[in-house]
C-alpha cells in the first residue's frame, strides 16, 4: 500500500512540475508575443504615415520641407486599426512635441491578479521601446516610438497562462486520475504478496498466494509457493530430526548415568570402604594415617553427592517409572531438599497431565528442569513457581510458566545464546510450540506452550517480549 500512495505521490508531483514548467513557458511567450506585435504594430504605422508623407508631396504640390510633414489628423481610427491591444505609438513630427495613441486594453484580456503581476514584473520587468525612423532619406521626419503597455503586457499572458494552464490542468487530472487508477490495479497483487510473506514470516507454511496474473507478479507469487512448500518440507524434516536427536540424547543420558552409577558409584563405595578400613587399622598405630584416611573419605562422599546430582538430571527413567506428574514432584522436592539451596520451588499442576505423549513429557520435563537451574544459577530469587497447566478443550495447549522474584532482565535472556535456551527453543519448536520471556512482577517469566494436536512444526526465530 505504501509503494502505491509513494508512486502516485510522484506521479502528482510531476504533473505539478510539469504544469509549473508549462506556465513559465506560457509566460516567456507571452512575454515575447508583446514584444514581437509592438515591432510589428511600429511596421505598420510607420508605413501609414509614410504614405501620408508621400500623399503631401505629390497631391498637394507642396515642395517647402516645413510643410511636406505628414498632417496632423495622423491620429485617427484608420491609424488605431493598425495598432495592436495594449501598445502605444509615439510621434511627433520635426520639432513638435510628441503626442502618443495607444489602443484600448480592454481587446487584450481581464484584469491579472495582484500577485501575477508582481512576479510578472519582478520576472520580466518594464519593456523596452521600440524606435523606428518613418524615413531613412528624410530623417527630419522623425521617428516613431512604439512600447507596450505594462498592465496589457500582464493582461495578456495572464490571459494565455489562463488558458493554456487551465486546458493543461484538466488533462494532468484527467491523466493522474488515470495513472494512479493503472498504477492501483496494476500492482494490487503486491498486498496478496505482501501478506503472503508475512505468514512465511510467522511460520504459516501452509498458506499459498493465488495465481494473482500472468505476468511478473505471477512469476513471484509461484516462486513464494515454491518456497512456502520448501520451508514445509524443511521445517518438517527438522523437527522430525530435532525430535530424534533429542530421543538419542535421552538414551545417550540414560546410558551414561549407568556407566556413571556402575563405574564410579562403585569405585566411590570401594574408597570410602578401603578408608574406613585404613582409618581404623591406623587409628592405633599412626594418627596422621588415620586423618589422610577420613580426608579421603571426605572427599569422596563429596564426589558421591556430586555423582548423584549429575545422575538426577542425567536419568529419564523416573518419568516412564513414575510417571510426568510424580517426576516434577520428584524434581521440586529435589531443589528444596538440598542444603545450599537458595529459594523455594513452588509446584502447581492443573488438569489431567498423565496421560501426554513420552516425548512431550520429556521435553516438559527438561524445560521445567532447565528454567529451574537458571533460576537457581543466575537469580537472586526467595520463590520459584513452576505451574503446568492443560486446557480442558481437546485441541487445546499444555503451558509450562516458571517465574521468579529475583529480578533480572526479561530482555537480556531472551537474547542469550547459552545452550540451555537453546535447547528449550528447539524442543518447543520441535512440537509447533511457542515461547516468550517478559517481566514479572517481581522477577522474569517464562512460558512455554505446547499443542496437544500434531501441527506443521514452526521455526522459532525467537522469543517474544511481552
Amino acid at each position: 500500500m505504501r509503494l502505491i500512495i509513494r508512486l502516485v505521490l510522484q506521479l502528482v508531483a510531476i504533473t505539478l512540475l510539469s504544469l509549473t514548467l508549462t506556465a513559465g513557458w506560457v509566460m516567456v511567450d507571452a512575454h515575447r508575443a508583446i514584444e514581437t506585435e509592438a515591432a510589428r504594430s511600429a511596421e505598420r504605422v510607420a508605413h501609414q504615415l509614410e504614405n501620408l508623407y508621400w500623399h503631401a508631396i505629390l497631391w498637394r504640390g507642396s515642395m517647402r520641407r516645413d510643410n511636406i510633414l505628414p498632417r496632423p489628423d495622423w491620429e485617427s481610427l484608420a491609424t488605431l486599426k493598425l495598432v495592436s491591444p495594449g501598445v502605444c505609438i509615439s510621434y511627433g513630427p520635426g520639432n513638435e512635441e510628441p503626442r502618443t495613441l495607444c489602443s484600448q486594453l480592454e481587446g487584450v484580456g481581464a484584469a491579472a491578479p495582484e500577485w501575477f503581476s508582481t512576479a510578472y514584473q519582478m520576472i520580466f520587468g518594464a519593456h523596452a521601446p521600440i524606435i523606428r525612423p518613418l524615413t531613412v532619406r528624410q530623417p527630419e521626419t522623425g521617428a516613431i516610438s512604439v512600447r507596450a503597455e505594462p498592465d496589457a503586457a500582464i493582461r495578456q499572458a495572464w490571459r494565455q497562462i489562463s488558458i493554456i494552464v487551465s486546458v493543461a490542468a484538466a488533462m494532468a487530472i484527467c491523466i493522474c486520475a488515470l495513472a494512479a487508477a493503472a498504477i492501483v490495479h496494476a500492482l494490487a497483487p503486491t498486498r496478496a504478496i505482501v501478506e503472503g510473506l508475512r505468514q512465511l514470516e510467522q511460520g504459516n507454511y501452509d498458506r499459498r498466494l493465488d495465481a494473482v496474473s500472468k505476468g511478473e507478479f505471477g512469476l513471484i507469487a509461484r516462486a513464494v509457493n515454491d518456497l512456502a512448500a520448501r520451508l514445509a518440507q524443511t521445517t518438517a524434516e527438522r523437527a522430525a530430526l530435532t525430535k530424534r536427536l533429542f530421543e538419542v540424547q535421552e538414551e545417550e543420558r540414560r546410558a551414561l548415568a549407568r556407566d556413571l552409577h556402575d563405574e564410579f558409584g562403585q569405585c566411590l563405595t570401594a574408597t570410602l570402604a578401603f578408608a574406613g578400613s585404613i582409618e581404623t587399622a591406623a587409628a592405633k598405630i599412626d594418627d596422621g594415617v588415620a586423618e589422610d584416611a577420613r580426608a579421603i573419605a571426605r572427599v569422596a562422599k563429596r564426589m558421591m553427592t556430586t555423582l548423584r546430582d549429575a545422575l538426577a538430571r542425567l536419568r529419564s527413567q523416573d518419568l516412564e517409572e513414575l510417571g510426568f506428574e510424580a517426576s516434577l514432584v520428584q524434581l521440586a522436592a529435589s531443589w528444596n531438599a538440598k542444603a545450599e539451596r537458595k529459594a523455594v520451588v513452588h509446584l502447581r499442576l492443573l488438569g489431567e497431565l498423565s496421560d501426554l505423549p513420552q516425548a512431550m513429557s520429556t521435553s516438559l520435563y527438561r524445560i521445567a528442569q532447565e528454567c529451574l537451574t537458571n533460576a537457581m544459577r543466575h537469580g537472586d530469587s526467595k520463590n520459584v513457581y513452576l505451574r503446568i497447566e492443560r486446557a480442558a478443550s481437546i485441541d487445546g495447549l499444555v503451558a509450562l510458566t516458571v517465574e521468579d522474584d529475583g529480578g533480572g532482565d526479561a530482555s537480556r535472556l531472551a537474547t542469550a545464546s547459552g545452550h540451555g535456551i537453546l535447547g528449550i527453543r528447539e524442543r518447543i519448536a520441535a512440537f509447533g510450540g511457542s515461547l516468550s520471556i517478559s517481566d514479572a512482577a517481581r522477577g522474569v517469566r517464562v512460558v512455554a506452550r505446547l499443542p496437544l494436536i500434531p501441527v506443521g512444526p514452526a521455526p522459532l526465530k525467537g522469543v517474544a517480549l511481552a
